[in-house]
């Protein structure tokens, strides 16, 4: 069994989205997940409705005809908190998806409207406290943490440990585009983040270009043994997206990236870690990469006021 994140949508009907990048597929790229053997699909994302409704429509409908089953998002919040339950070699296995309201996520799911399922931490203890009663097994996929950090929060390990408490046999974490370490709470693996595993360059309709670097061509898949007493065996393996087919890792890069993401979990996160972190990865970092000459004719006075209002937002990070 493999765990697949599906952050993308088939063409709706051409109105445009809040934001950019707007991430498309088509249906050969849909039938490719299935070929390439994933068995279930998480929605749960901040740019699973960048085509719409009708977009969404199209990809649901076409993941129910190749029998992918999915979760996470749907048409109404019924639909989007529903989990994706499976039996496997005689093991029942449910598995839930949320999305962080910090993800970016345009479009939450409502009694009566269409969008991802919110990471609302009382329901989901409540439903895991549920499906544990049912299945063997409640794994809880979730698009959460900000972009390009290799530490999550104090409130996600908080939060991902009231999930293990609850039942959760695993809690596997999306959306920063690096590796972020792996710790076991409880005997269950929670890994907060597992990196890029398809990495395509990002196109922006101005003709800008997002360019991902080594770190971020950088992924991990996590192989678990799902037993009667719990989860056993488990394994980071790195992979490696060379621009033209995801490959396994095998120049040591992405085991370094692996063994120093989780010391660095294992050493704790405090506060005041995460928000000296969150100051280099959203002010500084980006500040000196504008000292290079070709850049500096660019820089604007929106550019210094935004870079004091994002570390002015780093003292009160959480």
């Amino acid at each position: 069994m493999v765990l697949g994140n599906l952050e993308c949508t088939l063409p709706g009907d051409g109105r445009h989205v809040a934001t950019e990048p707007r991430v498309v597929a088509t249906p050969e790229s849909i039938l490719a997940v299935k070929a390439a053997g994933f068995t279930v699909v998480n929605l749960a994302n901040n740019h699973a409705f960048d085509c719409l409704e009708a977009g969404f429509h199209k990809l649901r409908q076409l993941l129910d005809e190749i029998g992918l089953p999915h979760f996470g998002a749907g048409l109404n919040l019924d639909e989007a908190v529903a989990p994706a339950l499976l039996d496997v070699d005689g093991r029942k296995i449910a598995f839930l998806g949320a999305a962080d309201r910090r993800s970016g996520t345009q479009q939450f799911a409502d009694a009566d409207q269409w969008g991802v399922a919110l990471l609302d931490l009382p329901r989901l203890t409540r439903q895991i406290r549920d499906l544990r009663a049912q299945t063997d097994h409640v794994i809880v996929s979730l698009h959460w943490g900000e972009e390009h950090f290799l530490l999550p929060s104090p409130v996600q390990i908080q939060q991902a440990h009231a999930l293990v408490d609850a039942g959760a046999s695993m809690v596997l974490g999306h959306h920063p585009h690096v590796l972020q370490g792996l710790e076991q709470y409880n005997g269950a693996p929670i890994i907060y983040s597992l990196g890029n595993f398809v990495a395509d360059d990002v196109r922006f309709s101005d003709g800008d270009v997002l360019r991902w670097n080594r770190t971020a061509r950088t992924g991990c898949v996590l192989l678990a043994e799902l037993g009667r007493q719990g989860v056993e065996n488990l394994r980071q393996i790195p992979t490696y997206d060379t621009g033209h087919s995801v490959d396994l890792d095998q120049t040591g890069f992405g085991t370094k990236r692996i063994e120093q993401t989780n010391r660095a979990l294992a050493r704790g996160v405090t506060l005041s870690q995460y928000r000296r972190h969150h100051l280099w990865i959203k002010t500084l970092k980006p500040a000196l990469a504008h000292l290079h000459w070709r850049r500096l004719k660019h820089l604007r006075l929106r550019h210094i006021r935004n870079a004091i209002n994002l570390a002015l937002r780093s003292r009160t990070a959480d």
